[in-house]
């Protein structure tokens, strides 16, 4: 529904349920690239993708998800995991403002980035890019406010945008994991139909709906993984 792939939430249910932390990182982006793809097809149909905004992302979102994957298998899994807990603070919170916060409903669409502002879009998604392909988390949930709050892109045309670059996201993240051979595909085959189906209603929802309660809802929910996360990093 929000342009966001789904592993803010896949990576620290997969934790939770006891699998390892690259596990799930790695099984967390292969899920994003089904919802991603699933979502956007739904997005593009109903002309909720914009293309030339969104190929702005590709060069800096690319490296920055492969070097992402591949810097996981270097990093701690105490330190993996918090750096998730952050996140999902941060980002729970995020999706709760948006309750409160007044956005533009101007629907004439964005506007065009110069040289300049091509160059500052590389280094941000290059930025999301590491974090996507660190935390297995597809890097929508930052896209979507910067192309809201940036560029004044409207929210259901930011969703399916930032849909559309969490594939590349997805897809080179995975492909750094994979150069260290951290992928179950016992667990990520069986996943797959699911997550599918679930992108597919998401986006239908999102093109035919007001979400503005749904995100409050997935906000808190981040904020009770980020709970239960905490917990197993300090047994009580």
């Amino acid at each position: 529904m929000f342009g966001q792939g789904g592993g803010s939430l896949y990576t620290p249910i997969l934790v939770l349920l006891g699998y390892a932390a690259l596990i799930s990182v790695s099984t967390s982006l292969v899920l994003n690239l089904i919802t991603a793809l699933f979502a956007t097809i739904v997005y593009y149909r109903s002309k909720l993708v914009d293309l030339r905004l969104a190929v702005a992302f590709i060069p800096g979102i690319v490296a920055g998800s492969f070097l992402g994957g591949a810097l996981g298998n270097f990093v701690s899994t105490t330190l993996l995991l918090w750096l998730f807990v952050i996140f999902l603070a941060g980002a729970g919170g995020r999706m709760v403002y948006t309750h409160w916060e007044k956005t533009s409903t101007n629907e004439l669409g964005p506007k065009y980035p110069s040289h300049l502002t091509y160059a500052i879009i590389i280094l941000f998604s290059f930025g999301v890019g590491i974090i996507s392909g660190l935390l297995g988390v597809g890097g929508g949930i930052l896209i979507v406010p910067f192309l809201i709050f940036a560029y004044k892109v409207p929210t259901k045309l930011s969703a399916g945008t930032a849909g559309f670059v969490v594939i590349f996201s997805s897809l080179f993240g995975v492909l750094g994991h994979s150069a260290f051979g951290h992928l179950d595909y016992s667990l990520i085959l069986p996943t797959l139909v699911a997550v599918a189906v679930g992108g597919t209603l998401g986006a239908r929802l999102m093109v035919r709906t007001r979400s503005d309660w749904v995100k409050v809802g997935f906000g808190l929910v981040m904020w009770a993984f980020a709970l239960q996360l905490i917990m197993k990093l300090i047994p009580l």
